[in-house]
């Protein structure tokens, strides 16, 4: 059989797709890429935090295959919705790459007495309402600065001087194999800079009765990272979020099989942080969530 992956176009979206076939091609399944323009692609001026709605970066994707004309969608996991459309469900998760959040820095913006390395006042790019709460609960000294654009262009529009520190995935700066030499790169831990739930991991959407193509991606599937990125959606769906809401979850499993999640989320325009650990990942969005209320 030959799979049709649906997949937008940047070069990260791309990277994907490729490392989808091959997976893919591992276990004898041969594949074709289909490039798909997205919402979140064509509306590049405004912050994702201003634009209504949910899946920008999906609903192109999910309209193509609940029409046939692909077999198999491949999402950064943290851009797809909680809630699946009618007929759609996420058969199969990857292998998790570094959740953490990078601030890179201008060597002109970078003080190394202050925390995150980022002097007094300084101008930062990112569009995520997450990471702006976040920022704003470390360094409320700072300001937050709406950037759009591929992370070529991001980090360009930092070195031109229209930001001092911009955020960057860690996982995606990896994928792409990008140095950001002349640039201070801080690494924030995923505990206390709370990532996006799910992020660092690919998400393999199918059509639900599309038992043979279900079948195949099950061979793929990683089954331990599933069980920590359904706690994470689970309590981004519990607050009813998408890409709006000041939200961060980031689920572990250490060597002995405990689970331990850590939270940070604006509520009522206050931050409010949890750790929350246990034996099983049962129940555990349910109490993260309970926390957070509290």
């Amino acid at each position: 059989m030959q799979l049709r992956i649906g997949t937008r176009g940047s070069k990260l979206a791309l990277w994907q797709a490729e490392y989808t076939q091959a997976e893919l091609a591992k276990i004898g399944v041969d594949s074709v890429l289909v490039i798909i323009k997205t919402q979140g692609d064509i509306i590049q001026h405004l912050g994702f935090d201003k634009m209504e709605g949910k899946g920008f970066f999906t609903k192109e994707i999910e309209e193509s295959l609940l029409r046939g004309e692909i077999d198999v969608a491949v999402h950064s996991m943290k851009d797809l919705p909680t809630q699946q459309p009618e007929g759609l469900c996420i058969t199969a998760v990857s292998y998790r790459d570094n959740p953490a959040d990078l601030l890179i820095i201008r060597p002109e913006a970078v003080d190394k007495t202050q925390i995150f390395k980022l002097k007094q006042g300084a101008i930062v790019g990112t569009s995520a309402a997450r990471r702006k709460a976040q920022l704003a609960d470390y360094r409320p000294d700072t300001v937050a600065k709406d950037i759009r654009g591929n992370v070529t262009t991001r980090l360009e529009k930092l070195r031109q001087g229209d930001f001092d520190a911009i955020f960057l995935a860690a996982a995606g700066i990896g994928r792409l194999g990008i140095q950001p030499e002349g640039l201070e790169v801080v690494t924030l831990n995923p505990r206390e800079f709370v990532p996006a739930p799910a992020q660092g991991v690919l998400a393999w959407q199918t059509n639900c009765d599309d038992v043979a193509t279900r079948r195949v991606l099950k061979k793929i599937h990683q089954t331990a990272i599933a069980a920590a990125t359904n706690v994470e959606r689970r309590v981004l769906q519990m607050f009813d979020g998408g890409c709006q809401l000041p939200l961060g979850v980031h689920c572990e499993r250490d060597a002995s099989g405990n689970y331990h999640a850590f939270a940070a989320c604006q509520l009522d325009g206050a931050m409010r942080r949890v750790q929350v650990s246990q034996s099983t990942n049962s129940g555990l969005a349910d109490k993260i969530v309970a926390a957070l209320k509290l």
